[in-house]
């Protein structure tokens, strides 16, 4: 395939693309704004590659795509380019109007020009891949699961655009015949995310010795997902999904956020003991506005028509991850010190950090 991949210099999208890279024989154009989210320093292991490519461009700039539809003709396009961040978007949610709805919107109106004047195998055997969040559904209870089928309810600026795009993606397929997918995952976490996310932020935070906040009372669940069982998931989906179909990507591993960072302690204990216990750090916060409770994913239409099942468990998935941001201080040093220093963010005008 001829992989057209927005966002790519993203966390998930990055890691998709070293995917597609180290595992298949397709080639890619990574095509991505590099907004402060984005890092090409994520790319550098497969920047050489004759089967790579980079283009800086942001998918509101219909002329741009456009061009870069015809110059690389895909076969197919993984869509990964969105603001992403729930706090950021509590303050500052045009972005994620523009980005998220508007950039989709473009994107969706330049594909289907270059999708729709393609020889009619061509047209048959073309894929679009939106990759949306479980945010869109809403807030779950102490039980039950995100299926296929649950109800869009978004409570965030952020999931309220995601949810907007997976309605426009969807129509493009119902209205104009475009043969799109879209998969909806849970908190995705490893190597080369950006330090604002909660994971790499309290790995960072305990090596410098600083404060651990925990929004609330710490007792918000999160279904975890290694960014490397996801990449691969959604090569899967990519390749033998249905089109005009959504599939569920979870990682099965549902944790309190006050769990999860008391078991990061307790691996920092392990690795750092001269700075032990790092739970001492734990501090709680104020909550987020409009934090929804609990998010858990089932998977078992990805795992049963597809084949489908993560390869990491939650606690192998943080070990890898927090020995990667031990080892790998060239890559995040840069981002504490230029972009993103640990600050509280979210904070609606008045409200107090704690």
């Amino acid at each position: 395939m001829r992989i057209l991949v927005t966002g790519g210099a993203g966390f998930i999208g990055s890691a998709l693309c070293r995917y597609l890279m180290g595992y298949t024989g397709d080639s890619v154009l990574n095509v991505d704004k590099l907004t402060y989210a984005s890092n090409l320093a994520s790319l550098a292991p497969i920047d050489s590659s004759p089967r790579y490519g980079f283009r800086q461009a942001d998918i509101c700039d219909s002329s741009h795509l456009d061009a870069l539809l015809e110059s690389f003709k895909p076969t197919a396009i993984v869509h990964l380019a969105a603001e992403s961040h729930v706090d950021r978007s509590i303050t500052g949610s045009e972005a994620f109007v523009q980005t998220n709805i508007v950039g989709t919107f473009r994107l969706l109106e330049s594909t289907r020009r270059y999708w729709s004047q393609l020889p009619e195998r061509q047209r048959r055997q073309f894929r679009f891949l939106q990759v949306s969040t479980d945010e869109v559904y809403g807030s779950l209870g102490r039980d039950g699961l995100f299926s296929e089928d649950t109800a869009y309810d978004p409570s965030s600026p952020y999931s309220a655009s995601k949810a907007a795009a997976d309605h426009l993606v969807m129509a493009w397929h119902r209205t104009y015949g475009l043969p799109t997918l879209i998969s909806n995952c849970s908190n995705n976490y490893g190597p080369y995310q950006f330090p604002e996310k909660l994971i790499p932020l309290m790995i960072l935070n305990a090596r410098e010795g600083k404060s651990l906040p925990i929004y609330g009372n710490g007792q918000n669940v999160r279904d975890w997902l290694y960014v490397t069982d996801h990449a691969r998931a959604l090569y899967i989906i990519l390749k033998h999904g249905r089109p005009g179909q959504t599939y569920n990507v979870g990682g099965a591993n549902e944790r309190t956020n006050v769990e999860v960072v008391e078991r990061i302690c307790s691996m920092m204990d392990q690795l750092l003991p001269a700075s032990a216990p790092h739970a001492r750090l734990i501090a709680y916060v104020q909550d987020r506005p409009g934090h929804d409770h609990r998010y858990a994913i089932d998977s078992s239409k990805l795992v049963g028509e597809l084949g489908w099942k993560p390869e990491e468990t939650f606690e192998t998935g943080l070990s890898r991850t927090i020995s990667w941001y031990l080892s790998n201080e060239a890559w995040w040093q840069p981002l504490r010190a230029g972009r993103y220093a640990g600050e509280r963010l979210g904070l609606l005008l008045g409200q107090k950090v704690a």
